[in-house]
């Protein structure tokens, strides 16, 4: 390890710059290898600070919550959930209703298969 990195990785440890610290290097590595600009490799390593942070953010958030457990329409169970049609519930997850300010209604208990 060499004097500057570990100014760097200092520095990004007194700012609160964790995945700068982390990504700077192999970040760097491909901006020399693909010749790109000072300007893009700043923003790529702002960019993955900006990803970490959200990314901690979500997890905390969602650990604060309490919620008994974490669902995900890629683990939901549509054999089970019989009344629930797979491709009406993959173009409301696109949330494309939002931006047509369009409102959503569901109703009623799902049919269970049996």
């Amino acid at each position: 390890m060499n004097l500057q990195h570990e100014r760097i990785t200092a520095l990004c440890a007194e700012l609160r710059l964790a995945a700068v610290a982390e990504n700077y290097p192999p970040l760097a590595q491909t901006a020399v290898d693909e010749q790109h600009s000072f300007a893009d490799f700043l923003e790529a390593v702002l960019s993955a600070e900006k990803a970490t942070r959200h990314s901690r953010t979500r997890s905390t958030m969602t650990r604060l919550a309490g919620f008994p457990a974490i669902k995900t329409l890629d683990a939901f169970d549509y054999e089970f959930a019989g009344g629930v049609p797979k491709a009406t519930m993959q173009e409301l997850a696109a949330l494309a209703f939002v931006e047509r300010n369009e409102n959503v209604v569901l109703v009623g208990p799902p049919e269970h298969a049996t």
